[in-house]
């Protein structure tokens, strides 16, 4: 058995989730405390890779960072990198379709703090920086860590935008998902069920064990 797409879609996986962590943390902070015109809109972009199709997701990127896409067109000519085909596609698309569930963890997790700690700590002098790392970061923590761990699970299991944007190249690009596909396209019923159950698994240990933890919070 090829033990490279475990060891990929684990590297994706950290990355990805990584990524949505910085992103998704102070801008879930920053709308759930703000108000301006076009909040909205701009919420509903941040959320809309949650509800669609994966191909969708997958095409819309090819449009972006494809070759003659203006992001991707752009890291060529600047500095001769292509997105498209490589790993680093397979990472792109991992956090489009993970950061919305950190997005809406983190928000939930913000709005559920009781403002008047934020009050007293202003009153007291504390700067929004001192705020939001010594007050509403700690208060939000169950939160955010739920976040980190559907964002990490949802990472590892991605694959229709990654099939557009990565393809599926042995030794290269082939994730868990999607060397799964190849292996039940080609009959091989023992690859499939053990990255089946690796999969399964992970992800049951993963939402177990957070539930156990955020449970033993409740009750402390």
């Amino acid at each position: 058995m090829d033990y490279f797409p475990i060891f990929l879609s684990l590297k994706i996986a950290v990355i990805a989730t990584v990524i949505v962590l910085i992103i998704g943390v102070p801008t879930a902070r920053f709308l759930a405390h703000s108000s301006f015109r076009g909040k909205e809109t701009f919420e509903t972009l941040l959320i809309l890779p949650m509800v669609l199709p994966p191909s969708v997701i997958g095409y819309g990127l090819l449009l972006l960072i494809g070759k003659r896409g203006p992001i991707g067109k752009l890291l060529n000519s600047l500095f001769g990198i292509n997105l498209i085909f490589t790993w680093r596609a397979s990472c792109i698309a991992a956090v489009v379709v993970a950061l919305p569930l950190m997005y809406q963890s983190c928000k939930a997790a913000f709005l559920n703090i009781d403002p008047n700690y934020e009050k007293v700590a202003r009153t007291l002098g504390a700067n929004e920086f001192q705020i939001f790392f010594k007050i509403s970061l700690p208060l939000a923590w169950p939160g955010i860590l739920s976040g980190i761990a559907m964002s990490f699970a949802r990472a590892l299991g991605e694959f229709g935008a990654t099939l557009m944007v990565a393809g599926n190249i042995p030794g290269k690009t082939q994730t868990i998902p999607l060397a799964l596909y190849y292996a039940v396209e080609n009959g091989d019923k023992v690859t499939s069920n053990i990255l089946m159950s690796m999969v399964i698994l992970s992800s049951f240990v993963l939402i177990y064990g957070l539930n156990k933890w955020l449970k033993s919070i409740h009750y402390n």
